[in-house]
């Protein structure tokens, strides 16, 4: 059978002797039946409602910023890091405690990767030097460090396994990735009547065959979904982000990955990556709609507040940015003296809005507990 998307091939001799698995340039033919017209019909019709949810609701941007941590977390963990949501919160509010994960380092980093990313897209088209710059951001002083940064790989690789004869997947030699790697990049730019989802899919599949770095090939191709769908118009706002459903289905994820790859199963994956797309949409969409609700019931008890409302609203504003605070942030924000800004803290307290997670007498730590459980 004539593989549609790549073959293995023998490299070396003797015992270190390995097969390799070479893809074909895109495109590649897809075989349609009716599932997978059903499956990409329900993905475009729910990423056209998260679309229209992110032109709709007020303050988008808060709902992207923590959006763009939760996928952080998931797609690190994904790639074996422990460093949870919270963690993320507490480090990026200076907040550091003795039960933060040390990896956190490597979240903060893909969260840094990902806004560079996207607004890098404002100036510099969807390229090979745009991923080779997001790379770099990812790996910068982490895990992964030495394994050449913002760079193509020189060397073989290989995934799973502790030796390449043994490993569940080769990748392509270093020599081939090139020409593979200019084949991806202008189809980015395929102007074909291929659906953008399918093609998008595609892309991942074949961007993770390829397995063009060292290390971080599995958070840069989730990455490149997002940025591709921001680049083809499909959405104005980065709000698609699909490590939720790949913790969830980590084992079928790779196996369907493999099977595009080694089966030339296109169509199991594809189908796999659009009931992900409409899955992961429906829950952005609800998302969004309780942050909606949430923030409207807070404010109408933040009104009642009387004198004190106006600083309470400086403060309710930044807990969607900074939802981990300490008096003294509180203060910073307010302009509220100490004394003052720990009776707005009772207060916000009284209504709901912050709750006390550390149990102390001193450096005591508030969070906004009810935003922050609509990411988790």
């Amino acid at each position: 059978m004539d593989m549609r998307t790549g073959e293995y091939f023998p490299q070396l001799s003797g015992e270190v002797s390995y097969k390799a698995f070479i893809p074909n340039k895109l495109p590649f033919k897809v075989n349609f039946d009716e599932t997978m017209q059903l499956l990409l019909s329900e993905a475009d019709q729910a990423l056209g409602r998260l679309d229209g949810i992110g032109e709709t609701i007020p303050d988008a941007d808060f709902f992207i910023f923590m959006y763009v941590r939760k996928e952080s977390t998931l797609s690190s963990q994904v790639e074996g890091t422990k460093a949870t949501f919270s963690d993320v919160l507490k480090a990026e509010a200076s907040i550091y405690d003795t039960e933060m994960h040390s990896d956190v380092d490597e979240v903060i980093n893909y969260v840094r990767a990902m806004n560079y990313g996207l607004e890098r897209l404002a100036s510099l088209p969807l390229s090979l030097r745009l991923i080779k710059e997001i790379h770099g951001v990812l790996l910068e002083g982490v895990r992964g460090l030495g394994k050449t940064p913002g760079e193509f790989r020189r060397t073989q690789n290989w995934i799973g396994g502790p030796t390449i004869q043994t490993a569940s997947f080769v990748p392509p030699p270093a020599d081939r990735i090139m020409e593979l790697l200019d084949n991806l990049e202008k189809y980015f730019y395929d102007n074909s009547r291929l659906p953008v989802l399918i093609k998008s899919g595609l892309i991942h599949a074949q961007f993770e065959g390829i397995h063009p770095f060292l290390d971080g090939n599995g958070r840069t191709g989730r990455l490149l979904v997002t940025f591709y769908l921001c680049h083809k118009g499909v959405l104005r706002k980065p709000l698609l982000y699909l490590s939720s459903f790949i913790k969830g289905y980590r084992q079928d994820y790779y196996d369907k990955l493999q099977a595009f790859h080694v089966k030339d199963d296109i169509e199991g994956w594809l189908k796999f990556f659009l009931t992900g797309v409409a899955e992961t949409a429906k829950q952005a969409i609800d998302t969004a709609q309780k942050i909606q609700k949430l923030r409207e019931d807070n404010l109408l008890k933040i009104m009642k507040l009387g004198r004190s409302k106006e600083k309470a609203l400086l403060l309710f504003n930044a807990l969607f940015r900074t939802p981990m605070v300490r008096v003294i942030d509180i203060e910073r924000i307010t302009s509220l003296s100490n004394p003052n800004a720990l009776l707005l803290t009772v207060k916000m307290q009284q209504i709901g809005v912050l709750k006390e997670i550390t149990g102390k007498k001193r450096n005591r730590v508030y969070c906004y507990q009810q935003y922050i459980e609509l990411f988790e």
